[in-house]
């Protein structure tokens, strides 16, 4: 457990130090949490409105379930076209950064907008996966429930390295999958979850952001202080925002230079061969 720790706080320490040298990378999270709130605003009425009208059309000819599900998927569609567009930009300035160049938001973004197809069709591929896994969730109740997740982990597994690939590569979505499952089938083997290295390490980061501010919370309820409580709680939400933003970039450089080693056979500055070897080797 120790080792694990240990192992993973050092692939947190090498990531950071990239973030450090360019704090720019973290408006890329940024970016991609607000453009997701507003998609999932612009979303909420119509399906709203489309579960509205199912209540009141139960027994029918199933004609607002086709209009539910099409929505739900061009929602899935926007959502995760938002999401890999961003992480694409952050990959791509990331990726900037550790050859010794010095990116800008723009650069990031520019590099994403190149492969504004390639990300879209990528997207239309999640969308559907997405929608069919929840299919299977609604329509076969608890075993549902479990295919789905075994599927979606498997399948988060194997398109790890997909937006690496994409910001890398001139190919296509159906190519970039295909050679994300294939480097993690070579190189990491079939516990990848348990040997997850910066998740391990934020799982503690995040206990102890939560802690601490509830300490901090119960700490000025006793005072009676209204003004004080609310100070506590935005500064609670605050750190955990910032906490978000960090794991997200950190998850962001790391996939970067993970998908360099893995490619080049080379280790990354700031990141030890051994400790890119085993973070994510087989049980």
């Amino acid at each position: 457990m120790f080792d694990r720790f240990s192992r993973s706080w050092g692939l947190v320490k090498a990531s950071g130090a990239v973030l450090m040298k360019d704090k720019t990378l973290l408006l890329f999270p940024l970016i991609s949490g607000i453009a997701t709130v507003m998609v999932v605003l612009c979303f909420a009425l119509p399906l709203f409105g489309v579960r509205a009208l199912d209540g009141l059309t139960q027994g029918g000819l199933g004609v607002t379930r086709g209009v539910h599900y099409l929505v739900a998927f061009l929602f899935y569609l926007t959502q995760y076209f938002v999401i890999f567009f961003c992480n694409a930009a952050l990959v791509g300035a990331a990726m900037m950064q550790l050859d010794g160049k010095t990116p800008t938001l723009g650069d990031g973004f520019r590099i994403a907008s190149s492969k504004a197809y390639a990300i879209l069709g990528y997207a239309a591929v999640a969308a559907t996966v997405g929608l069919i896994l929840r299919m299977i969730q609604r329509r076969v109740g608890f075993i549902g429930k479990i295919v789905a997740g075994i599927l979606g982990t498997g399948w988060t597994l194997a398109t790890f390295l997909v937006v690496p690939v994409l910001v890398a590569r001139d190919v296509g979505p159906l190519d970039a999958i295909s050679e994300s499952a294939s480097l993690f089938k070579k190189t990491w083997g079939e516990n990848v979850i348990g040997q997850s290295g910066i998740g391990i390490a934020f799982f503690f980061v995040y206990f102890a952001v939560f802690a601490f501010s509830a300490l901090l919370i119960f700490g000025a309820a006793a005072t009676h202080s209204l003004l004080l409580v609310s100070l506590v709680v935005l500064l609670a939400i605050c750190a955990i925002i910032v906490t978000a933003l960090v794991h997200s970039a950190l998850s962001g450089i790391y996939a970067a230079a993970l998908y360099r080693y893995v490619t080049d056979g080379k280790s990354t500055q700031g990141f030890d061969s051994n400790a890119m070897q085993v973070a994510f080797r087989p049980a």
